[in-house]
């Protein structure tokens, strides 16, 4: 696959997760939401994590804040993927664990109420490492996963995966719903 081609593929999933969270602003508090506070900052602030490898997804969310408006603050943070397109699943497992040893500090160190992504396997170290501090009592963190527009039929390896540990499992096509009844149905998003 060509590296044009792959980097469609991240920027459709950096489409997803800015309009979403573009969409947080002034709107009324999701029932999934623990935060208290109203208004445009109460997503304050926010940690984007990119694979190291992704060139567009950086400037899009610069881009999509400065747009935004919310006049608060975020970061950006690169880590190594988990596994890149085409890999074997035999080295997958190596590249993950040294994912892994990037990802668990990141959240250890920001400690977020809320881990929002959509990504590809990138959000599996993160997720685990979430989870990690909700099951030690650290932190008690809301892990939510919103499967692609493009997930018509099945899930995806990573909502797979994050199926039995995260808190919610957002599915933008109702015959997911059906098939994976642990999941909630949210219609499309972008």
């Amino acid at each position: 696959m060509s590296s044009r081609k792959r980097q469609k593929d991240v920027s459709g999933h950096t489409a997803e997760i800015l309009s979403l969270v573009s969409g947080l602003a002034g709107r009324p508090e999701p029932s999934f939401a623990r935060d208290t506070n109203r208004g445009k900052n109460r997503y304050s602030p926010r940690e984007y994590i990119v694979a190291n490898t992704d060139t567009m997804s950086e400037d899009r969310i610069k881009t999509a804040e400065a747009k935004m408006g919310f006049n608060s603050q975020y970061f950006i943070t690169k880590v190594p993927r988990s596994r890149e397109v085409h890999q074997s699943w035999i080295t997958t497992v190596m590249t993950t664990l040294y994912a892994s040893l990037y990802c668990f500090p990141i959240v250890f160190k920001s400690r977020p109420d809320l881990l929002l992504c959509n990504g590809p396997g990138t959000c599996i170290p993160l997720c685990f490492a979430a989870f990690l501090l909700k099951l030690t009592g650290m932190k008690d963190v809301s892990i939510i996963y919103i499967e692609s527009i493009c997930r018509v039929e099945s899930l995806s390896l990573s909502a797979r995966i994050l199926y039995y540990f995260a808190d919610h499992i957002l599915v933008q096509w109702p015959q997911l719903l059906k098939k994976f009844p642990g999941t909630e149905y949210i219609g499309r998003i972008v």
